[in-house]
């Protein structure tokens, strides 16, 4: 087991229409990625709110910068107000970047974050599947290469389960496994599909000791309580106490730049800290962080999490791509338009993670009885690389034993 496994895929459908963060610093290669980290993150809490609004007592799990990237590189052929809504939908203020440095941005991003020399193993990549009679704009092939280095395949979209297979095989292959079956009731009027997908594997800097983890309660409302083994470890960890959100912020790093948060309201203020929640509250959680000793528990849990994105990404404004209203002719000039929008996302984490962090650390500590931070009901939690301040997922875990 990895200590921490994070995937998502997003699937894009498109088909014909029928008229009628804290800066922790950062080199010259990440410069461009540094002008949107402020509007993924944004788009992400303003997705999450959308997602804990509609589904409150469930867990949410899903890749802010896997959503928005892929949305971004549809913008490359959109036009007219299709193209507007969608970059103003992803937090762009044009006014204020111009579209290029948009995906001048995704490119630099993509190549900083997956660096093979970041102890964080981190894929990222996208493809589109056209079907084989497809010709799209040669403009938008030329983009989507340069920019998003994008994979195009041609796919047999007139048999849908010939196609339905040729791209789940393509998905499981690059999650590592890990997400399967993706495409299901492919629609016989696709003439393309887009995938993007990211794969995760981080290990803790400092990792629990599996010997220590022990079954606990967890109390995922005031009815309902569950057992799960809680990993567990005493010793020195970055830690804040928001006292006017009433919650605690607990910081966990990876071997890597790789850094979760994983924040704990007060039992039963899980809505109120869905509402409060903003990129001047992670501002302030990250600079507020300090070290010192506490007792901490943290479950030990696998979940996924799958989302039909039309209804959300509509009430972000986003709404002409899944009209007939859509205008995509800078991909080809047959009309187009957005049939579906999938996000699957699976979340694992555990004690240790590679066996690089198989020894646990011995820690020295104060005698005096440290604070006792134990994440034994619904809490959040934010990863984001340290480099680009890129958030690179956003969750919410109401119940770990719902997978």
């Amino acid at each position: 087991m990895n200590s921490a496994i994070y995937l998502c895929l997003l699937l894009v459908g498109l088909s014909t229409i029928s008229y009628g963060h804290h800066l922790n610093g950062h080199d010259n290669s990440s410069i461009a990625a540094l002008k949107i980290y402020t509007n993924t993150a944004q788009f992400g809490l303003n997705l999450y709110k959308q997602l804990s609004s509609a589904s409150p007592d469930k867990n949410i799990f899903f890749s802010p910068l896997c959503i928005s990237s892929i949305l971004s590189l549809l913008s490359l052929g959109a036009r007219s107000t299709t193209h507007t809504q969608i970059l103003e939908g992803l937090s762009f203020n044009l006014t204020q970047i111009q579209e290029k440095e948009i995906h001048d941005g995704f490119h630099n991003l993509f190549s900083v974050i997956t660096n093979p020399d970041n102890e964080v193993k981190l894929d990222i990549g996208q493809a589109l599947f056209l079907k084989d009679d497809q010709k799209p704009q040669q403009k938008f092939l030329d983009d989507v290469h340069t920019f998003y280095e994008a994979e195009v395949l041609s796919a047999n979209f007139q048999e849908p389960k010939e196609a339905e297979k040729q791209i789940n095989e393509y998905v499981e292959k690059k999650t590592h496994g890990k997400i399967v079956e993706l495409v299901q009731g492919l629609d016989p009027d696709t003439v393309m599909v887009i995938v993007n997908y990211i794969f995760f594997k981080g290990s803790w800097e400092k990792p629990f000791d599996p010997e220590m983890t022990t079954e606990r309660d967890f109390f995922v409302d005031h009815e309902t309580t569950v057992k799960v083994p809680m990993m567990h470890r005493m010793g020195w960890f970055h830690y804040y106490f928001d006292a006017e959100l009433s919650c605690t912020v607990l910081q966990l790093d990876y071997n890597g730049t790789a850094t979760a948060f994983f924040t704990l309201p007060e039992a039963g203020k899980s809505k109120e800290m869905d509402e409060a929640i903003s990129i001047g509250v992670l501002t302030k959680w990250a600079e507020r962080v300090h070290r010192g000793t506490a007792n901490v528990y943290l479950p030990k849990f696998n979940i996924s999490a799958s989302y039909d994105l039309e209804e959300p990404l509509s009430k972000l404004g986003i709404t002409d791509i899944f009209s007939d209203h859509a205008d995509l002719s800078g991909i080809t000039e047959q009309g187009l338009k957005v049939s579906k929008v999938t996000h699957k996302s699976v979340l694992s984490i555990d004690e240790r993670g590679t066996e690089a962090a198989a020894a646990t650390a011995v820690e020295a500590i104060p005698m005096s009885l440290p604070p006792t931070i134990e994440f034994n009901h619904p809490f959040h939690m934010l990863i984001y690389d340290k480099v680009t301040n890129t958030t690179l997922f956003i969750g919410k875990i109401v119940d770990p034993t719902k997978s």
